[in-house]
């Protein structure tokens, strides 16, 4: 009963369906989770315990204990009033730990809630969501004929993941055009990172396309720019578009990757002293010219890159403003198996920028140096790529 994701520095209000990916602070993955210890119960505590002694009790109908403690804490958490904060029942936190592992089984897609029920901010290509023919702004209405709107994320994401071999099916809306869609659940391996040569002119370019910036990721990244680099790549686009965010100090570390020394973020929270995170390891010669290129799913982690190529004036940032999320969340693992995430501090840019909009509203996010927008009508041309590797020729010239 609940959303949300996992440790990191993560960003926007998405759901990963058939797992759950939201939220989350610097540090790491599973192993970091902090275990939450109360020595002490506090009165508050046992209260709640003796109420659902009574209620599991004496209610004339029986209960689920454990059931009616996950709703309380949702609620608790839901009444603090911030999109980015959740409370993951066992199941779901349990997902999430499948999601880090680089794979999982359901449908693979992102999602967020609208009052009519879920849209679809991605898909992972080749998953049964992409091979159903599903597409990013399609609005779910019901899965298997139960209707979606007014059940919460974690409620009408249940309805849609499942084990490999059964299928679900999907009311679904696009462009005002309602339609049916099954779909045969199965495996799905999120890719992290994809690269590949491409030319502009004369000029050959290295594109690379990071998904999420998961534990591992940075590594990855290298691996790819520097491939391309010996391949005879001249400059380098880092592909951010659609990229919700991930861990903390994947971002610090792929932002390293460009940027030799220097600042690349800084966090501070109520309970949480200000810290500087400082570019590590060896970066790529600053003679090659580098784009990120963005959109307006490029939140968080995506920010934090972008914001500091852009701060640092190591590269461009092309594309259209970025989600604009300023606040960062920490996972605490609890005694039930479930976990607390919540925001506790906000993150700023080199040259002391928020990108939020105070607390944990959205923000105007990154302005892109170069504006460029894909036309939804010539999907092959991806004239937002285009712009950014026109950008790194005439950068290296």
């Amino acid at each position: 009963m609940t959303r949300r994701s996992l440790i990191a520095l993560l960003l926007v209000p998405v759901v990963l369906v058939a797992g759950i990916w939201l939220g989350g602070h610097p540090d790491s993955l599973p192993g970091f989770v902090r275990e939450s210890s109360l020595v002490d119960r506090s009165p508050q505590a046992r209260v709640l315990d003796e109420a659902l002694d009574i209620i599991e009790a004496d209610y004339y109908r029986e209960v689920d204990r454990e059931e009616l403690l996950d709703e309380s804490l949702e609620a608790g958490v839901a009444s603090l009033q911030d999109r980015f904060s959740a409370y993951f029942d066992p199941d779901s936190f349990q997902h999430f730990r499948d999601v880090t592992s680089g794979g999982f089984e359901g449908v693979g897609m992102t999602v967020e809630g609208v009052p009519k029920g879920l849209r679809i901010a991605n898909i992972f290509k080749g998953s049964p969501a992409d091979r159903a023919g599903l597409e990013p702004g399609d609005v779910i209405l019901s899965a298997d004929r139960q209707p979606l709107a007014g059940k919460t994320t974690t409620q009408a994401t249940a309805l849609i993941k499942g084990p490999r071999g059964t299928s679900v099916t999907l009311r679904v809306v696009s462009d005002g055009r309602e339609r049916q869609v099954r779909v045969e659940r199965d495996r799905v391996d999120v890719p992290v990172v994809q690269a590949r040569m491409r030319r502009t002119g004369d000029e050959r370019i290295g594109h690379v396309a990071l998904a999420s910036f998961t534990a591992g990721a940075h590594g990855e990244v290298r691996r790819a720019v520097r491939e391309l680099l010996d391949d005879g790549a001249e400059g380098i686009v880092l592909d951010l578009r659609d990229n919700g965010g991930g861990l903390l100090n994947e971002a610090v570390l792929v932002s390293s990757i460009f940027i030799p020394e220097g600042t690349i973020v800084s966090t501070k929270g109520r309970s949480r002293p200000r810290r500087v995170f400082e570019a590590s390891g060896p970066s790529i010669d600053r003679d090659v010219p580098v784009s990120v290129l963005v959109n307006r799913n490029s939140a968080s982690a995506s920010e934090i890159v972008a914001g500091a190529i852009q701060d640092r004036e190591r590269g461009t940032v092309v594309g259209t403003r970025t989600f604009g999320k300023g606040v960062f969340q920490e996972v605490q693992q609890l005694s039930n198996g479930g976990a607390l995430d919540i925001t506790v501090g906000e993150y700023y840019t080199p040259s002391g920028k928020n990108l939020g909009g105070g607390g944990t509203r959205r923000g105007a996010g990154i302005e892109p140096d170069v504006a460029a927008r894909d036309d939804t009508d010539t999907e092959r041309r991806d004239e937002a790529l285009q712009a950014a590797l026109r950008t790194v020729a005439r950068a290296g010239d």
